[in-house]
């Protein structure tokens, strides 16, 4: 059994079940379940579940504004997000909230084990499916558009040889944050996970965003 404790929350009973079933039958610890935002924070205060599988429209508070309130209050769940809606706005606010996983509501049951597994061990994931459909948005250029606002501005400061900690101080965050926006970015670009892939993506096309 998977240890790591999770939280689910939908406003839909039917796909709230479902998920629930498949989570508890892929032995996962499930430990509680909300139909609404709020509910679903005051759940993750209480209990403090390593990770919170959420839906994006809820009532009450939706999934970015529950994801809203743990960044801001420092909590250390880590919020998976379920949507239908394939809106880049979407997608980008998630992304600057550092959600740790984004998924497709219509291929969820597919990707949902891949996707704890891989927030389990400390990384991020988003659905492929997304990152095809907003990249196909942008065929000339779709790696750099499938990037938030955030993580082009430490794309242009890493191309300029800044540190992590560099970075943090002029762009009035914390080393944590840098270090999570990097991670994403890697993921986004499917770029190896070594020290100097990221460094030498940039430098290879700087020329794109700078």
């Amino acid at each position: 059994m998977n240890t790591h404790s999770i939280i689910t929350a939908d406003d839909h009973p039917l796909l709230l079940k479902g998920l629930n079933d498949f989570l508890l039958e892929k032995k996962y610890n499930l430990i509680g379940s909300r139909n609404d935002g709020r509910e679903a924070y005051n759940l993750i205060l209480k209990e403090s579940p390593d990770i919170a599988v959420l839906d994006i429209q809820m009532p009450f508070m939706s999934g970015l504004d529950v994801a809203k309130k743990c960044k801001i209050n420092d909590l250390d769940t880590k919020i998976v997000l379920i949507t239908l809606h394939k809106e880049r706005e979407l997608y980008e606010k998630a992304q600057d909230l550092n959600i740790f996983g984004y998924i497709l509501k219509e291929f969820a049951l597919e990707e949902i084990e891949n996707c704890i597994n891989t927030v389990t061990n400390g990384d991020h994931y988003f659905s492929p499916k997304i990152i095809e459909l907003l990249a196909d948005e942008f065929p000339e250029d779709g790696s750099l558009n499938i990037l938030t606002p955030s993580e082009k501005k430490i794309l242009k400061l890493i191309v300029k040889d800044k540190t992590n900690k560099e970075i943090a101080s002029l762009l009035f965050i914390s080393y944590r944050t840098v270090e999570k926006h990097r991670s994403n970015i890697i993921t986004k670009l499917k770029l190896e996970p070594k020290t100097n892939s990221l460094l030498i993506w940039a430098k290879e096309h700087h020329n794109k965003f700078i």
